[in-house]
């Protein structure tokens, strides 16, 4: 995969979509000085270069469903010959439990999220998919207990400030 190049006004654009996916064509090209026609062509290029893979909400899942559970767990993976670590990746990211996979630096190589209904399902998972997979060497599983910022994101409410500031 080779980066591309893009120019300034295309970087303000993929910040602008990054930060609120739902705005139109009119209100980029109001906020860089440009055209809708102009805004639009960029985004189409940036579709078909898979630049901009996708749209979504970033959605507070804790206030929706409070009884899911998130693992982060740490693999440590047997490279192979000629493809490295991207065959074991592979292997793991094709489970439809696993929604993240990156490859790190440190004392494991692959960081995985698994999502789940329960403890028992994300461990019946570590132990009987994960942990199996040929070059898996060995996992360290963490269950998340609370978000407070995803994607750039708060998550957690604060209360209201109701004193008045104090001035000397």
């Amino acid at each position: 995969m080779k980066p591309c190049r893009v120019d300034e006004k295309g970087e303000q654009i993929l910040r602008i979509l990054s930060e609120n996916s739902k705005m139109d064509f009119l209100d980029i090209a109001k906020q860089i000085n440009s055209t809708p026609e102009e805004v639009e062509s960029y985004i189409k290029e940036f579709e078909k270069e898979k630049i901009i893979l996708g749209y979504k909400a970033n959605v507070n899942w804790q206030r929706v469903r409070q009884n899911d559970v998130k693992a982060l767990i740490e693999v440590k993976v047997i490279p192979e010959r000629k493809v490295g670590f991207d065959a074991v990746a592979e292997s793991i990211y094709r489970f439809p439990e696993v929604s993240t996979v990156y490859l790190i630096s440190g004392g494991y190589d692959l960081l995985v999220q698994v999502d789940g209904l329960s403890l028992r399902e994300v461990a019946q998972f570590v132990s009987e998919k994960l942990a199996t997979i040929k070059g898996v060497q060995s996992t360290a599983t963490h269950f998340l207990l609370k978000k407070y910022k995803e994607d750039g994101v708060i998550l957690v409410d604060h209360p209201e400030v109701k004193r008045l500031p104090v001035t000397p």
